[in-house]
């Protein structure tokens, strides 16, 4: 006889033999014991998952001589007759080749002729989804009530392309992807039966390849075994799949952490040369770092792993490698694998996408330490102001880290708010204008964070309006040097002038000034604006009650607050 695949060799006979589908198992098993079977049913699910095998151990147990049964005995002549194809009552079609009208309707017509040979007539039709919008017409009233003797075992991978009418009229099972796991439990059977030598870790490789197709995982384990000489070997396993070496991916990932350009690219030509196939080994690397992640966040879920085996390498660098980092990796390889769709030479995509990683990243870090160091001057100087405020103090030179030139120079070189600006401001400034940024400085500090500024809204913290006009407001900062940082960035003014548009309706420009030289530099220009009969402004603001405490105790012991 001639040779037959292992997938067809080693089909299922009974439910126990479908592997990872007890949902849909067990509540067939119950269904027959209970003689509740359906007139129709309708199983979908990916390929190589046990849909028709499923079908066919069904319309066995259905008529097995020994029913009631929840497991065909293989042994009666209807059960032999069913798994040789030569029981005319138990019917496969093909719905990609016998989609028409025509077609169902001779089903139609030949479905109230009683059974010849068994008890139940059984149609199982394959991929039903192909079936032309008149075919599916054509079988509705059939379907909905067919003869007693009669079941409709349908069978699809894509169940959305089925009309719901005839989804409503069946019984619907899901059969799901299958576990790698169990997929090498059932290749462990097999090879133990077949006295075929393979290699662990190399049915694992096998197992995840066929990406939860039974059927997938035995036409990749024949196929290796072919290639195989005596035993099959990892490196068999991954030549038969196309798949990359995990010490490969581990290389790369190592490589591109590390920031190795050379390295990286000396492992994809290594690998290129080894006839990989690039759009498998950009998959690869994806569901690597995938798997790392997941090992990060949950590491029992193991059995949720794609491509990776655990070993010492993989936990050292799933140790090392941060959260944020793989996911920089996995989106871009992700874009360079729609872009690879696309071109004639692959390659140079993923020569690109590597160097991109190793150079963008270490940008990025770069960035992200200056932030720092910035964020640590910072608090530091605050720390400074404070004792200053404390003990009415200055901190002695001695006393200041020698490892800041920079801070010590910020410090001695104080800002110098500008005077004659704020002076027309105020000359300008009105109540509701001042009120109107008020009420959206809120807003203002939000949208400001959301521009990609968090470092600099942050100086804006201790920071309030004190004077505003139609055109321009002066903003008080606690700190001199948080002014001196806010003021002296071109970018944050003209990106706070766009933000007070949106909030208020008005570009406003922004003027800062310290807390100290904000009361100095307001009572100069009240006392200026006192004896001028045409104020206006800021001045034109002062209450009687308050000129009249200002002849009372003096500019000195006077304090106005809003």
């Amino acid at each position: 006889m001639a040779y037959q695949a292992l997938y067809r060799v080693w089909r299922p006979q009974q439910f126990i033999d479908v592997v990872g589908q007890e949902h849909v198992t067990k509540t067939l098993q119950n269904a027959l014991l209970q003689q509740k079977v359906s007139h129709a049913y309708l199983f979908s699910g990916p390929r190589g998952t046990g849909k028709t095998s499923g079908a066919k151990i069904l319309a066995k147990a259905v008529n097995c001589e020994r029913a009631p049964v929840k497991e065909p005995c293989n042994e009666c002549a209807s059960c032999r007759g069913i798994t040789e194809g030569s029981i005319p009552d138990v019917i496969e079609i093909d719905a990609a080749s016998n989609n028409g009208v025509e077609e169902i309707r001779d089903i139609r017509d030949k479905v109230k002729y009683a059974p010849s040979a068994v008890k139940f007539k059984v149609y199982i039709v394959d991929e039903v989804h192909m079936l032309s919008a008149g075919a599916f017409n054509a079988l509705l009233k059939t379907l909905e009530e067919p003869p007693k003797h009669v079941i409709f075992i349908l069978a699809t991978t894509e169940p959305h392309k089925i009309p719901l009418t005839i989804i409503s009229r069946c019984q619907r099972f899901d059969f799901k992807r299958i576990q790698p796991s169990d997929i090498v439990g059932r290749m462990n059977q097999i090879v133990a039966e077949t006295g075929v030598a393979c290699d662990e870790q190399a049915m694992h490789i096998i197992a995840r390849a066929a990406e939860g197709g039974m059927r997938d995982a035995l036409s990749l384990l024949d196929q290796a075994i072919s290639f195989s000489s005596d035993k099959v070997t990892v490196e068999d396993a991954l030549t038969v799949t196309g798949s990359v070496s995990q010490a490969f991916l581990s290389r790369l990932a190592k490589a591109i952490f590390g920031k190795d350009v050379t390295s990286a690219l000396q492992v994809l030509e290594e690998l290129l040369a080894m006839g990989k196939d690039p759009s498998r080994f950009i998959e690869d690397m994806t569901f690597y770092f995938r798997d790392m992640l997941l090992y990060q966040t949950a590491p029992t879920l193991a059995e949720s792993f794609e491509r990776v085996m655990i070993d010492n390498q993989f936990e050292e660098l799933s140790r090392i490698i941060p959260a944020g980092f793989i996911y920089e990796v996995i989106d871009n390889f992700n874009k360079t694998q729609q872009e690879m769709k696309w071109t004639n030479h692959p390659r140079i995509f993923l020569e690109v996408a590597l160097i991109k990683l190793c150079h963008i990243e270490q940008e990025d870090r770069t960035q992200h330490s200056g932030v720092e160091e910035l964020i640590n001057k910072i608090e530091y100087l605050e720390r400074q102001l404070q004792e200053i405020k404390e003990r009415g103090i200055v901190a002695s030179e001695e006393a200041k880290p020698a490892a800041q030139p920079k801070t010590q120079r910020i410090s001695k070189k104080a800002y110098k708010a500008p005077v004659g600006k704020i002076n027309l401001i105020l000359s300008q400034a009105t109540k509701p204008d001042l009120k109107a940024v008020k009420s959206h400085w809120g807003e203002v500090l939000e949208m400001l964070g959301n521009q990609s500024m968090k470092s600099l809204a942050a100086l804006l913290n201790e920071a309030e309006p004190v004077a505003a006009s139609s055109n321009a407001f002066v903003v008080k900062f606690k700190y001199n040097i948080h002014c001196q940082m806010a003021m002296e960035n071109a970018r944050f003014l003209e990106v706070m002038a766009s933000i007070m548009q949106k909030a208020t309706g008005k570009r406003l420009e922004m003027a800062g000034i310290p807390e100290e030289q904000w009361q100095m530099v307001r009572e100069e220009f009240l006392s200026t604006q006192q004896n001028d009969p045409n104020e206006t402004g800021a001045a034109a603001e002062e209450d009687p009650f308050i000129a009249e405490a200002r002849k009372l105790v003096g500019d000195d012991l006077l304090e106005i607050k809003d």
